[in-house]
């Protein structure tokens, strides 16, 4: 490689800042290990950014007999929540039932399954509903006249991954968005990696062990890095949403059957919105380049319509996204592929561990047992510590996850509305659901509204867009409006050609590190 412009040593080099690579970075600094991650984009860019945002088991995995996984996904949804109260909360899913679905006593039973397959003191229990007379039966068609109704729990996503890689930064790790790692070399005692990072140039990294977590493409990683037979095999499946103007009133979500196999969600989205997917369909095009297709849209809306008394047309669609989950190949149809992970280890020579599969509900349990493995190769002692430990802006009643930060929330934030009384109350609460405790360091000790500086977009003030950029390495309107929030779905159109308009205009001096 040429000359690189810096040099770093570290215990671990992670490549990916997706919500797995995060999440390792976070474990293992909170371990002493020395870590080093790079993201060839924004952190959360791609899959871990378009997922449908559930903290959730996987109601429809026991139809495949995936027990351990959704055990494994019911625990770990409390632990997320107790954790992260601010970007995530408890969300009650309405189903409807109508004759030619799944016999209603085999959905009553796989429901109870649901609720005793793992403790819950976070979440009530699933129950029978009338729709005649419950609030979700308004909306839908008058055929559905019974239902069911279940917990589970809502995240942003792209939070949680930014989330995590500020908890690794304050602990130490180094994170590097917008590099590029352009090669990685075995050595005797280590790895090198060549890494180009936009704007500043060549990195060396000199690294003990190396975590491949680059999502859609750990496979290719893996099997340019060391090309040799066998190693995982991914299998990208494609999930796309659409957003419609809102179009129940309640606060619960719909989970509805499809004669497919398929199952799609209804979900109360940024307060004006609702979100609808996914689909689940076999992806061979480029990961960088992922879209909806109008065919996914036409299904989305024919599938919404059959249940809901206002038809959803593509001309109510205000916004897509979509992503490709890297799944563990196993054969199957494209929505029965396995959700759950599977970490390879290459110990032929300085050891490389691989992230093949998983999703966002298990990611902390994931990391754990990856850093388990990598602590014991390097001889890193300390156990693990993530289970009782808040993300960043989650300690709202003290520094240990506890029920009383999800059940107490709405106390909380009439508590902050009340000191900043001087903003807007809507203003806060979004504050509030972004930033938790840390709303405190975005407005510090500001008095009033001018100390906010510039309205760059409505809502959107100069002081929040400074903490983005020196906290949270947000470079570009796209990281602002799309990632770090979903302000872009209530702006006027050109507010992302304004924002970066004020960025160029603004430049801000980060760290090295960011």
């Amino acid at each position: 490689m040429a000359e690189p412009l810096h040099t770093l040593d570290c215990d671990i080099l992670i490549v990916g800042g997706g919500i797995n690579g995060a999440g390792i970075a976070r474990d293992a600094a909170g371990r002493g290990l020395s870590v080093v991650l790079c993201e060839k984009d924004d952190l959360a860019s791609h899959t871990s950014s378009a997922s449908t945002k559930l903290i959730h088991g996987g109601l429809r995995y026991l139809e495949y007999y995936e027990f351990n996984l959704v055990r494994k996904a019911l625990i770990e949804r409390e632990v997320l929540l107790r954790a992260a109260p601010h970007i995530m909360w408890p969300l009650r899913f309405v189903m409807p039932h109508a004759p030619g679905q799944r016999p209603a006593l085999m959905i009553r039973a796989g429901l109870m399954l649901y609720d005793l397959l793992a403790k819950r003191e976070l979440l009530p229990a699933s129950a029978g509903i009338n729709l005649r007379a419950h609030a979700a039966g308004k909306p839908l068609k008058p055929e559905f006249q019974r239902g069911f109704i279940y917990s589970d729990g809502w995240v942003d996503d792209a939070r949680l991954v930014v989330l995590n890689a500020i908890d690794a930064c304050e602990k130490g790790a180094t994170i590097l968005t917008r590099t590029l790692c352009s090669g990685l070399t075995r050595k005797a005692d280590g790895w090198e990696a060549a890494l180009h990072k936009t704007g500043c140039g060549d990195i060396r990294v000199n690294a003990r062990y190396v975590v491949n977590a680059a999502g859609p493409w750990t496979a290719s990683l893996l099997h340019s890095t060391l090309p040799k037979e066998g190693g995982g095999n991914l299998r990208l499946i494609k999930g796309s949403h659409i957003i419609v103007k809102r179009i129940f009133e309640h606060d619960n979500a719909y989970i509805f059957q499809h004669p497919d196999g398929r199952i799609v969600f209804a979900i109360p989205y940024e307060r004006d919105f609702t979100l609808i997917g996914t689909t689940d369909l076999d992806y061979h095009g480029d990961a960088n380049q992922v879209a909806i297709s109008e065919d996914e849209i036409a299904y989305l809306c024919e599938l919404a319509s059959q249940y809901f008394v206002k038809p959803i047309v593509p001309a109510d669609v205000v916004w897509t996204y979509s992503g490709v989950r890297p799944l563990v190949e196993d054969g199957a149809d494209a929505k029965a592929v396995t959700r759950d992970y599977r970490l390879e280890v290459d110990s032929d020579g300085p050891p490389m561990l691989s992230v093949f599969g998983g999703k966002i509900t298990t990611f902390r349990k994931l990391a754990e047992e990856a850093v388990d493995s990598i602590a014991k190769s390097l001889g890193n002692r300390h156990g693990a510590w993530t289970h009782n430990a808040c993300l960043p802006g989650g300690d709202l009643y003290g520094a240990e996850p506890q029920n009383r930060s999800v059940l107490e929330f709405d106390n909380w934030l009439r508590n902050v509305q009340g000191r900043y009384s001087w903003l807007p109350p809507l203003l806060v609460a979004r504050y509030a659901r972004a930033y938790g405790t840390r709303v405190h360091t975005l407005l510090g000790k500001k008095e009033d509204l001018a100390a906010m500086g510039e309205e760059i977009a409505p809502g959107l003030y100069a002081a929040e867009v400074e903490y983005l950029r020196r906290y949270e390495w947000a470079r570009t309107a796209q990281d602002i409006l799309w990632r770090r929030s979903k302000l872009g779905l209530h702006l006027p159109a050109d507010a992302g050609d304004k924002l970066q308009a004020w960025l160029s205009a603004n430049p801000f001096q980060f760290k090295q590190a960011a």
